[in-house]
Parts: C-alpha cells; sequence; structure tokens
C-alpha cells in the first residue's frame, strides 16, 4: 500500500461515510477522559488512541464501538463531522484532522496563511466547544525552499492562529513526518526543526505530534529525544519500523521501552496507533498493539 496516498486521501475523505447520531455524556461541556472508555482491563498510565486512516474500510460506529471494548479512549485524525459518532460510544478524538492542504501545502508558503486562518479560526471553537484537546496542522513540503525561510514562514501563520487556540485552550499540533520513505519533500521532518518551530511561535498551544514511526526513519534515538524534548510534544502516534505495520516482534523498536520513557516524562495525553494491519484480524492487530503499549 502507497501509505502517502492512502492517507492524503483517507483523512480528506474521513467524513464520507459516517452518520450523524446522537450525543454521549458531557461533564461541564468537555468528555472527561475517565468518561471516555470501560479500561478493558488496561494500566490506565497511558491514554490509547487510534488513527482512524488506518482502519477507514471499517464503519466508524463499528471502529468505535470494537474500540471502546478494547479500552481505546479516542479515535484520532477524524473531522467536525463525526463527532456525534464519537461521543455516541463515549469516546474523543484526541488529534483533529481537516485542515485545507493537508499534508503537501501548508504552513511554509505566505499564500496559505489566510485560508489556514481562516477555517482554524472556524474549527477552533466547535473543537473546544466538544471538549477535544488537540488540531493537527503540516509545514507543508519545500518545493526548493530553505529550511530557515519555512520556519519564518511556518511561525508567522501559526501566529495569526494561536490567540484564538489559547483563548479556547486547543492545542495546534504540527505532526513530523519522514521525508525519506512517505512524504517526498516534507519540510517537518526532524526533531530539532519542530522545536525551533515551537520556540519561534513561542505559545503552549502550538506543539508538535511526534510520531516514532516517522521519527525513527528519519533520525532514530528516539527515547533519547523524548526524554530531551517532551516538553514540546503534545501527542504521540505509533507504526512499525519498516512498513508501517504491526509494532511487535516483527519490527525493529521495542515499544513498551518506548511507552515506559513517555510515562517516565510525566506525559498525560493520548498514543494513538497509527500502523497498517497486514493480517487477516484488523481489530486483533489492533488490541496487541494496544496491549503492547500498556505499560
Amino acid at each position: 500500500m502507497n501509505e502517502r496516498i492512502t492517507r492524503r486521501q483517507a483523512l480528506g475523505k474521513a467524513a464520507a461515510t459516517a452518520g450523524l447520531l446522537g450525543a454521549g455524556p458531557m461533564f461541564g461541556g468537555a468528555l472527561r477522559a475517565e468518561d471516555a472508555a470501560p479500561g478493558a482491563g488496561l494500566k490506565g498510565r497511558i491514554n490509547h488512541s487510534v488513527c482512524r486512516w488506518c482502519y477507514s474500510k471499517i464503519p466508524l460506529d463499528d471502529l468505535c464501538q470494537s474500540g471502546r471494548e478494547m479500552g481505546l479512549k479516542s479515535i484520532d485524525l477524524v473531522e467536525v463531522a463525526d463527532f456525534p459518532v464519537l461521543k455516541k460510544h463515549g469516546l474523543i478524538c484526541a488529534m483533529v484532522t481537516g485542515v485545507p492542504g493537508m499534508i503537501t501545502d501548508g504552513y511554509n508558503r505566505t499564500e496559505n496563511h489566510d485560508r489556514l486562518t481562516a477555517w482554524f479560526g472556524e474549527m477552533i471553537p466547535k473543537v473546544a466547544d466538544a471538549g477535544y484537546p488537540n488540531m493537527i496542522c503540516f509545514s507543508g513540503n519545500r518545493k526548493g525552499m530553505d529550511a530557515q525561510t519555512g520556519m519564518e514562514n511556518c511561525a508567522a501563520g501559526l501566529k495569526r492562529v494561536t490567540p484564538v487556540a489559547e483563548r479556547y485552550k486547543v492545542t495546534l499540533c504540527m505532526e513530523l513526518l519522514n521525508s525519506k520513505v512517505n512524504h517526498p519533500d516534507y519540510m517537518c521532518d526532524h526533531t530539532t526543526w519542530g522545536v525551533e518551530l515551537c520556540k519561534k511561535v513561542g505559545s503552549e498551544n502550538f506543539k508538535l505530534l511526534y510520531d516514532i514511526y516517522h521519527m525513527q526513519i528519519m533520525e532514530g534515538d528516539v527515547i533519547h529525544t523524548i526524554r530531551d524534548n517532551h516538553p514540546y510534544f503534545a501527542h504521540y502516534h505509533t507504526g512499525g519500523v519498516p512498513g508501517r505495520h504491526e509494532i511487535d516482534e516483527t519490527q525493529e523498536l521495542h515499544y513498551p521501552a518506548i511507552m515506559r520513557a513517555i510515562v517516565e516524562t510525566g506525559y498525560r495525553g493520548y498514543v494513538a496507533q497509527e500502523f497498517l494491519p497486514s493480517r487477516g484480524d484488523a481489530m486483533k492487530s489492533l488490541r496487541q498493539g494496544v496491549e503492547i503499549c500498556d505499560v
């Protein structure tokens, strides 16, 4: 499977098959983490989620039901139109998607800033009203642009939106992606670049989505990177290297050690499984991933 194409298509059409169903339990306008899933015998030190696009062939209603039964508290990368489906099942969306331009056309181009400002200005209040914590954003591809210019452009555009994010207590998260295998030419492809951008923006409501799969490909040294930079990481994604499949003994990373390192930083956010199941029973693979990460 060509993940670069499939993910972009899947995220862009995330709401296509979901029905708008009734709302679930709310508390002060926000769904509490402790209300979000029954636990399924999990330890409770990791808040578990899964990325919708990896299971795009499964109806969202079914994914929510199966996910809740195995202890998930969230479904990542759904759009605002899908919120009622999640609420029906007592789940949240720990990372909301739908941003214009998606991966390739992001904040490093000043011509994108007006539409991004308008979209986030409209959507941030809706995400806040649902009680969800994070929204994804992207640097965009280089297209010949140097890294410093791209950083300056990203910072300028994000500073137009972060005051709204601060007001509504929503965090914008730029995803770190690999430009070696899946997303050629993507600009925010190293932790050091992303952390420097966070410093330039200077807001607690702009941080990074640290994708373990992508950063293992680009730079390795995952645990050391997490320990050194965790204040800038608002969210984590998993995935087996190589191939972006199951995170078990078939791949090169030992996820229990990575999860323990995350817990030791005091992290209280969400970790989302973002691998493509390669075996017959996709839900069995997902359950295995959750159990591996439940340290």
